[in-house]
């Protein structure tokens, strides 16, 4: 049974920062013991490298990397742990797609359709791809609210010519909106486009499996599930993958090659990791996936849901409350205190020993949608407490702007 007092008893962070309501998770999460400890491990019982040495500790270590693709696979339910690339994080996933794959099949006059909510590591890699092949980026028109719209969404492929490429995010980090993936892929895939998804912010929250969304690529981060930082995941469909060129040559991606420079790479997902990883980070990865499905998804999902909507509900009554996702329940909760700066509020929370987030979360272009720059986005895990909330909402309800240049000053 779901219990979040025995729960944050799993997180050291809380021990060492009493008082602490840390609403800053999707950024990134707090870090069970089971994962510092495994992190830890690793530095003291066998810290060597994976496939490289004749020896026991190399063997050992070497399995544990390997199993852990298994492990990934199975929590994301793909076809092969073949399909399982381990990156930096999201934004080097998100990157390999857009360069590995674009660079080699978009051509002068293709499209890349995407939205005004994207991260910058979502849409970014795109506007370059497109200016080295001559093809350009254009943008689903989402609801006003930027719920997604479907019908709007396949008009796209009905007025805009050679559609190649859909890159959404699954959950926007801003807005908090599950998008319909499942749905989103099968309309792309009637009309010949593959669907690159930014899941940062989905696979630490909700089950997501691949082969039910159909999606041909999904990115995301161990930080932000309660792994180590330095570590990604590109899934992959595995003929997609093994027709994709890598962004890095080196030690470990090729099977052989000659003076003459020709280079054989090995299959995927090996072509793509060159050099030595962030083995201790994969371990550690392997940990969290263990350690959340300890716990269960689906009351993962319930709980942060849950907790959303009574936070929501709560802050909709402050007249001084201006919200933009009021519908979320995905644990992102964006709003400004009227007429106070972003930033200025959350430097005020700070002294009140809440950590939130604030400026344009690295969506820039959203304002398209929400008219406004700047937002504080406080985001919620399945260790967060209604207590915490309620007392966040007291803090809020009298923040003015004296208040928040004292804290500054």
């Amino acid at each position: 049974m779901f219990n979040v007092d025995e729960i944050r008893k799993d997180f050291p962070m809380f021990a060492s920062n009493p008082g602490l309501v840390y609403f800053d998770s999707s950024a990134t999460s707090f870090k069970p013991q089971c994962v510092i400890d495994k992190v830890t491990e690793y530095y003291s019982r066998y810290n060597c490298n994976i496939h490289r040495g004749d020896y026991d500790i190399s063997y050992k270590v070497s399995k544990e990397y390997d199993d852990t693709r298994e492990t990934v696979r199975h929590f994301i339910n793909a076809n092969s742990y073949k399909e399982i690339v381990f990156t930096n994080g999201a934004s080097s996933s998100l990157n390999t797609v857009a360069y590995g794959y674009g660079m080699k099949n978009l051509k002068e006059g293709d499209v890349v359709l995407s939205t005004y909510v994207e991260h910058a590591s979502s849409i970014l890699p795109w506007f370059e791809v497109c200016k080295k092949t001559g093809s350009r980026v254009e943008y689903i028109p989402l609801n006003d609210d930027a719920t997604f719209n479907l019908e709007k969404y396949e008009e796209c492929f009905k007025t805009i010519e050679n559609i190649k490429i859909v890159a959404v995010a699954h959950v926007s980090n801003v807005m908090g909106y599950i998008y319909p993936v499942k749905e989103i892929c099968e309309i792309a895939h009637k009309y010949g486009a593959i669907v690159t998804v930014d899941g940062a912010q989905s696979v630490p929250h909700v089950k997501v499996d691949v082969k039910n969304l159909d999606c041909d690529f999904l990115s995301f981060s161990s930080h932000k599930m309660c792994g180590p930082a330095g570590v990604g995941v590109l899934y992959g469909k595995y003929e997609l993958l093994q027709n994709m060129d890598t962004l890095l040559l080196g030690g470990g991606s090729n099977a052989r090659f000659d003076s003459c420079g020709n280079i054989l790479l090995k299959n995927a997902p090996d072509k793509f990791e060159s050099g030595t990883p962030c083995i201790e980070g994969v371990l550690g990865l392997k940990k969290a996936i263990e350690y959340l499905e300890s716990i269960g998804m689906d009351e993962i999902d319930k709980y942060v849901a849950d907790l959303t909507e009574y936070a929501m509900n709560k802050l909709s009554k402050l007249d001084n409350v201006e919200l933009y996702n009021p519908t979320s329940r995905n644990g992102i909760i964006t709003f400004n205190v009227k007429n106070i700066f972003s930033q200025d509020v959350s430097s005020y929370l700070n002294s009140r020993n809440i950590a939130v987030r604030s400026g344009n979360h690295c969506a820039k272009i959203l304002l398209n949608i929400i008219k406004v720059s700047e937002t504080i986005r406080a985001s919620l895990y399945f260790y967060n407490t209604k207590k915490e909330i309620d007392y966040f909402v007291d803090i809020i309800k009298d923040t003015t702007i004296e208040k928040c240049v004292d804290a500054i000053l």
